[in-house]
């Protein structure tokens, strides 16, 4: 790991042009990570509105403080892919691409004319990174879907909760952002299949296919053994032991003592040796089956001891623990500054932000955070004139609301 390098720094991805013909969360977040090791990405964003995820969630001014994660590093060119002339610039910016990122429902770019096979014909190199609810085949392929849905069919959402209790989504959008890794990786597998064949191709995300490839053994154990999986609460079914606990000042304690050494000096630590050399507990399995023997004796033994006392006695023993922790507590924490996970950027409005650092860590060529998200069409006139489209077209076009141009005025 390295600290923050100079901005002369090399990009693991300098010269590669990205596309985004998408808004909101999957395909965003895929741009966004190219963005971030030194792809030019260009996001199309539609006039007057711009991407929905400008107004999401919490507001500084007229902007979301998402946004600022969410779109860093990209250019901004606010342009109607409904008409005939703006299709005509996303062809021309195709053209020079190596890779566009989109999530428009199934068929919506071909009726553009800007699908896959469109846009294949006008450069043979081109990457296309499509990411959709259930994919661009299928019978579900033209049902809408957003990642609440996707984690839903994809088999997370019936684990999530307590037996017998209502389902329980993840607090943050977890199928979009698994559909953007997904998507990316794709993309750079593609990258280096084109150094051999010079020939692009396309890749089909679905967000309830991101999901299920996260889960685990949950087909084969129904294949194998009839076993439907049900939700385990705070416990890893299966994987004993590993819960949440209750401390004696009423707060919570993760433990994952599931290793069969880790297993001996959690007992240790909690002075139930017992438990530790008990033959039948010896293993993952032999565990499990006595997980509520398991878990209650290590709760009990957390009900006596605050919180602190509980982390500091585990840690010494070397049993993986912590707790939840909140936004406060990952910006206080040491180990996050000592990382330097979290960094302050300046906004447009002039305040200060501080953001997620980026990922992955790499040593040589590490990614960067850069500013905030552009404003809306803020780079329309430069992408133009780099296109050679000339001002008075363009000036022509504004007016016709074909695109936005801050430096020209509102287009009303």
């Amino acid at each position: 790991m390295t600290d923050p390098a100079p901005q002369n720094r090399p990009m693991a991805l300098a010269g590669l042009k990205v596309l985004e013909l998408g808004q909101l969360i999957a395909g965003p977040f895929a741009s966004k990570l190219f963005g971030e090791f030194g792809a030019d990405v260009i996001k199309i964003e539609p006039p007057g509105t711009g991407d929905p995820l400008r107004r999401w969630r919490v507001m500084r001014g007229d902007t979301s403080l998402w946004w600022h994660v969410q779109s860093r590093n990209k250019r901004s060119v606010s342009l109607d892919l409904k008409s005939a002339e703006g299709q005509d610039i996303v062809r021309r910016l195709a053209a020079e691409a190596d890779i566009v990122v989109e999530n428009f429902s199934p068929g919506r770019l071909e009726q553009w004319g800007l699908g896959w096979a469109d846009l294949a014909a006008i450069n043979d190199r081109l990457i296309m990174v499509r990411i959709s609810g259930y994919g661009q085949t299928g019978p579900y392929r033209d049902l809408p879907g957003f990642g609440v849905i996707g984690e839903a069919v994809g088999g997370l959402r019936y684990l999530s909760g307590h037996p017998g209790e209502s389902s329980v989504r993840v607090g943050v959008s977890i199928g979009d952002s698994l559909s953007a890794l997904y998507g990316v990786i794709g993309a750079l597998l593609a990258l280096a299949e084109r150094r051999q064949s010079g020939r692009g191709q396309y890749i089909d995300v679905a967000l309830y296919e991101s999901v299920f490839g996260m889960m685990e053994s949950l087909i084969p154990e129904y294949d194998g053994a009839g076993i439907i999986r049900e939700p385990g609460g705070s416990a890893l079914p299966g994987i004993t032991p590993s819960n949440a606990y209750r401390c004696a000042d009423g707060t919570e304690v993760l433990i994952a003592g599931n290793g069969d050494s880790i297993f001996k000096r959690l007992m240790t630590a909690i002075g139930r040796d017992d438990l530790g050399a008990e033959p039948a507990l010896a293993h993952n399995d032999g565990r499990t089956r006595h997980a509520a023997r398991i878990d209650a004796a290590i709760e009990a033994w957390t009900r006596q001891n605050d919180r602190a006392r509980v982390l500091e006695v585990l840690e010494a023993a070397r049993v993986p623990c912590g707790r939840p922790y909140t936004a406060r507590d990952i910006v206080e924490d040491a180990h996050y500054a000592a990382r330097h996970m979290i960094e302050t950027i300046t906004t447009a409005d002039g305040e200060s932000l501080r953001v997620p650092a980026v990922l992955p860590r790499l040593s040589r060529t590490p990614g960067r955070v850069g500013g905030g998200g552009p404003a809306l069409g803020e780079h329309t006139r430069a992408v133009l004139d780099e296109l050679g489209i000339d001002r008075a077209t363009q000036q022509r076009l504004h007016a016709a609301g074909v695109l936005h141009d801050p430096d020209t005025g509102d287009r009303a």
